[in-house]
């Protein structure tokens, strides 16, 4: 008798488990065919998000890793793991700035952009900053509130405050979101923006584009010398 009823509920608990396995194939299944729809701007020949990206899967439904420690954080690039963040790990920023990623979830094959989006490349934001005008391309990408004022410095004088924020004229909306080096520590929020690109410099670098409080203009750059580092995303649509 004693055997039955461990076959039973070996049974029985086989049983639960493939129930258990197909409701998450298809909870999974369901979330990846979800296709919430995103505030966007056309600028110039390019549709731009206007928000930065706030997700926390990829495109096929899988969780990406949510990443609070330093140490676990300069870990990633070393495992090869995606990861995500908030600034300073509050959620607070996370509803006004939006996630800060690894560029381990930008290349992620499982896709990090939403359906018919992509991360831009390294090609595409010099196009954005020759529509806006190269040198004052920053100013009309950055909100026209939320930027810290910045000193400006005259020989002879004391330092003056200056306007941090933009015009928006570009209605793109950059906030300053700051980012997170690749030792796990933050830096920058309220004078600075760092949007990943997809694309790849050299083996350790990928390009960004940056915009700070005390400049007109954007910069592109692959100083982050470690893809570990996580940056803000801004979709542009195929």
């Amino acid at each position: 008798m004693e055997n039955l009823e461990n076959k039973s509920l070996i049974s029985t608990g086989g049983s639960n488990l493939a129930k258990t396995e197909k409701l998450l194939s298809i909870t999974k299944k369901i979330l990846s065919e979800i296709k919430p729809k995103y505030e966007s701007i056309k600028i110039g020949n390019q549709e731009w998000m206007t928000r930065n990206l706030d997700v926390d899967r990829f495109r096929n439904g899988d969780l990406i890793p949510h990443v609070k420690l330093d140490v676990e954080w300069e870990e990633t690039r070393r495992k090869g793991q995606p990861a995500w963040c908030y600034y300073d790990n509050d959620p607070e920023n996370g509803k006004k700035y939006g996630k800060l990623y690894n560029w381990c979830a930008v290349n992620d094959p499982r896709g990090l952009a939403p359906e018919g989006w992509h991360v831009p490349t390294s090609d595409e934001w010099p196009i954005l900053e020759d529509f806006l005008g190269k040198d004052f391309a920053g100013h009309k990408m950055k909100s026209v509130e939320g930027w810290e004022e910045w000193v400006e410095w005259l020989e002879w004088e004391d330092g003056e405050l200056q306007n941090g924020n933009g015009d928006n004229s570009s209605r793109f909306k950059a906030l300053p979101s700051g980012y997170r080096r690749g030792n796990g520590s933050f830096n920058g929020i309220k004078n600075s923006a760092f949007f990943w690109s997809s694309s790849v410099s050299v083996v350790n670098c990928a390009w960004l584009c940056k915009v700070f409080n005390d400049r007109e203009f954007m910069t592109r750059s692959d100083l982050f010398k470690v893809k570990s580092a996580g940056a803000s995303i801004r979709c542009i649509k195929f």
